[in-house]
């Protein structure tokens, strides 16, 4: 591949059986694009659970895929609540999704832990009340 491709997706934050459209269309454009099974993996357990925050935390937000020789990078913004202690939200297990939210299956606190396990590399940026904005990336 000599140049990059980049692929841009809405994440619609009222509605739960859209989420995971962007992570499963991701993974459809890489395995046309010939990438290892391990790498549409990793990149598509990623996206799913940046997804799946911002429909439970942020009302939704954009996901940004940027596809190049050496890596896989993804960038999800949102202008929801943003994270009050990004130490305490990288934690297993813990998590602000309410109880309503729990009892659909969700909300377990693994997001954010599931992110960083299956990246290469992950930065956040959040400010309360304005939003977060994350980069990882899945080297290939």
């Amino acid at each position: 591949m000599s140049e990059e491709l980049k692929f841009h997706f809405d994440v619609d934050g009222d509605d739960f059986t859209s989420a995971g459209k962007a992570s499963v269309q991701v993974k459809k454009n890489l395995r046309q694009l010939g990438l290892s099974p391990e790498t549409i993996r990793r990149v598509s357990i990623a996206m799913y659970e940046g997804e799946i925050n911002m429909v439970i935390h942020a009302g939704g937000g954009e996901a940004d895929v940027t596809v190049t020789e050496d890596c896989i990078e993804i960038f999800l913004h949102d202008t929801g609540p943003g994270i009050k202690d990004i130490d305490q939200a990288m934690q297993e297990g813990f998590s602000t999704a309410s109880d309503n939210i729990r009892s659909l299956g969700f909300g377990a606190g693994m997001g954010l832990p599931n992110m960083k396990r299956y990246t290469d590399y992950m930065d956040i940026k959040s400010t309360v009340g304005v939003g977060t904005d994350i980069t990882m990336r899945v080297n290939i």
